[in-house]
């Protein structure tokens, strides 16, 4: 295995990359995955943010070469910091389980589903244009057959939707249905 690429056993983090904009955090998530990097898109903490309430995560040990990756794909941050010291990440998935139904929630974006049936029972949050859509098209469907939200919308609220998406697609399989 070549250094800097992906080993699901070893996320130690570390390192984070700062951005103005949250299309360039989401490209360059992408484009670190693609490469096999193990990244996560990240809330920094407040007093790191350069204008963008993303950043990606990375092992800090990989410096050099994510640097070199998005500097190469032109993709445009802020700088890279190490997070020793800096403070808390924020966690931007959390989630709520009840008698029949969890709720997962991914920044300002709420996904509930039912525990029985895999059926996504409500959508809420956002204000984003591409939510009303993505709802139509997800809501009383089961996790297992519907798209992915971040194949069909384009703003931070279809991304956070798909965060909390994925997570529920995890809860379901992992309870082994």
């Amino acid at each position: 295995m070549l250094f800097g690429k992906k080993n699901k056993n070893v996320f130690e983090g570390g390192g984070l990359v700062l951005f103005q904009a949250v299309e360039e955090a989401i490209a360059a998530e992408k484009i670190l995955k693609t490469e096999n990097y193990e990244v996560k898109l990240v809330a920094p903490p407040p007093q790191l943010r350069k204008g963008c309430d993303l950043a990606v995560e990375i092992n800090i040990v990989e410096k050099a070469g994510v640097e070199r990756l998005l500097r190469q794909k032109e993709t445009c941050f802020v700088e890279i910091l190490p997070l020793k010291g800096a403070g808390e990440l924020l966690d931007i998935v959390k989630i709520k389980c009840f008698d029949n139904a969890c709720m997962v929630k991914a920044g300002n974006m709420k996904l509930s589903f039912d525990k029985k049936t895999g059926v996504i029972l409500n959508i809420s949050g956002g204000g984003c244009p591409d939510i009303p859509f993505l709802h139509i098209s997800m809501l009383d469907k089961k996790l297992t057959e519907v798209s992915s939200p971040k194949e069909k919308g384009y703003t931070l609220c279809a991304l956070m939707l798909d965060r909390a998406f994925t997570e529920a697609l995890d809860i379901w399989n992992k309870e082994g249905n």
